[in-house]
């Protein structure tokens, strides 16, 4: 089964490919043709998601996966939340966004999850969740992963994404349990 990852983001794709396993042909956007910049502007997981899915859909015809994962911190009122990519600013960079993220956690608690919305859109509609919990270190330990990870510490692995091998990873990932969701709702 072909499926479309409503993503041009090569962490994401990789993560996919690896969970989705040999199952499937994974593609990015832009391996499936498209090289738009889908707008995101709702204000929930699920908006989102839902937004980018219907997109590429519609486009292509393809089933499509798309994904809105951000990171949640509970005495920040659940920032950066949707706006994880876009936290310092439309056009900031990660480097910004992390900085930000340090600044505002200053004196305040520290926990924190990982959440992920997917949904999958073809012959019918899916909606699939994942959650890690963890907390924000004071500064980054490791360069594995992407985005935030080196600064998430997570509960599950007693460290942080960014020390963590793929594997490891993998096995407790917001993205890995909403894929994991996601094939459970598949299979029945």
């Amino acid at each position: 089964m072909k499926i479309i990852i409503a993503s041009n983001n090569q962490g994401k794709i990789k993560e996919f490919k690896v969970l989705l396993g040999d199952k499937y042909e994974i593609y990015s956007m832009r391996e499936a043709g498209l090289y738009d910049d889908i707008v995101e502007n709702g204000t929930t997981f699920l908006q989102n998601a839902t937004i980018k899915a219907e997109y590429v859909y519609k486009k292509t015809g393809i089933t499509v996966i798309a994904d809105d994962s951000g990171l949640c911190v509970d005495s920040l009122n659940g920032e950066p939340g949707v706006y994880s990519a876009r936290y310092a600013g439309e056009n900031a960079t990660m480097e910004e966004n992390k900085k930000l993220l340090l600044k505002n956690l200053q004196g305040k608690d520290r926990k924190a999850y990982f959440t992920t919305c997917l949904v999958m859109l073809g012959d019918k509609k899916i909606v699939a969740y994942g959650k890690t919990e963890g907390e924000i270190l004071f500064k980054e330990e490791g360069t594995n992963g992407f985005g935030y990870d080196g600064l998430f510490y997570s509960y599950d692995l007693k460290k942080s994404f960014g020390v963590a091998l793929e594997q490891e990873k993998n096995m407790v990932s917001h993205r890995s349990r909403a894929i994991k969701n996601l094939i459970e709702q598949l299979n029945k």
